[in-house]
């Protein structure tokens, strides 16, 4: 699955903003509410979020020496989720991360400084190959990636919370990873797609009988 620079680039600017406005006005209250991520409420979610778009500011700076390795669904294949003890060891470091927070918006005050910076940073990057987590991808399949990450978190905030959805392009192209990574075409709509393809929500009965073989494959991202 390729992802052009200028689709990826602009999916992943979308769905940062998208996010950004969508927790902006959130207060210390909501931002206790739980998320869609076992252990975790919305402020350890979005700590969660921080680190990885720290992350993926090495990546915007770092470009590769070689061919890409690998594509925007392949890179998922290579990161299987944590389980046993190195995940609850993960929930209990992000956790942690954010109680050192003295009140959950400042989290979100730190998250909006590196997101200002890494949009920056993103709108500034050529069409190319970047180093990233131990491979080499396009930038559009990089930019893509991310994408898909900030979609997903995007809808694991509104457990209980009651947000706007996800920027449209950053969840097409998280349906289109599931869809990728399922090797089938879903019946569903973007938002079940995803869901179900990442193993948020289980198909009901109708849905399971739509979707046929597909079905049994899923989920196909943590």
């Amino acid at each position: 699955m390729r992802v052009e620079h200028d689709v990826g680039k602009a999916a992943f600017l979308d769905g940062l903003r998208t996010l950004r406005v969508a927790v902006d006005d959130l207060d210390d209250q909501q931002l206790l509410a739980p998320s869609r991520c076992r252990g975790w409420s919305a402020v350890d979610l979005l700590v969660h979020v921080h680190l990885g778009l720290q992350e993926m500011l090495l990546g915007v700076v770092t470009p590769a020496a070689g061919a890409p390795d690998t594509d925007a669904a392949g890179y998922w294949r290579t990161l299987p989720p944590p389980t046993g003890a190195d995940g609850v060891s993960h929930v209990r470091f992000v956790r942690l991360m954010a109680s050192a927070y003295r009140v959950p918006t400042s989290a979100v005050g730190h998250l909006r400084e590196t997101a200002e910076a890494l949009a920056h940073a993103a709108g500034s990057l050529p069409e190319g190959v970047v180093a990233f987590q131990g491979h080499a991808l396009t930038t559009g399949d990089f930019f893509a990636t991310w994408a898909v990450e900030l979609a997903v978190h995007h809808l694991d905030l509104g457990a209980e919370l009651v947000l706007p959805p996800p920027a449209p392009a950053a969840l097409t192209l998280a349906r289109d990873t599931v869809e990728a990574l399922a090797g089938a075409t879903s019946p569903w709509d973007d938002l079940t797609t995803v869901l179900v393809g990442t193993g948020r929500q289980r198909p009901d009965e109708r849905q399971a009988a739509e979707a046929a073989a597909l079905a049994d494959r899923l989920p196909v991202l943590g």
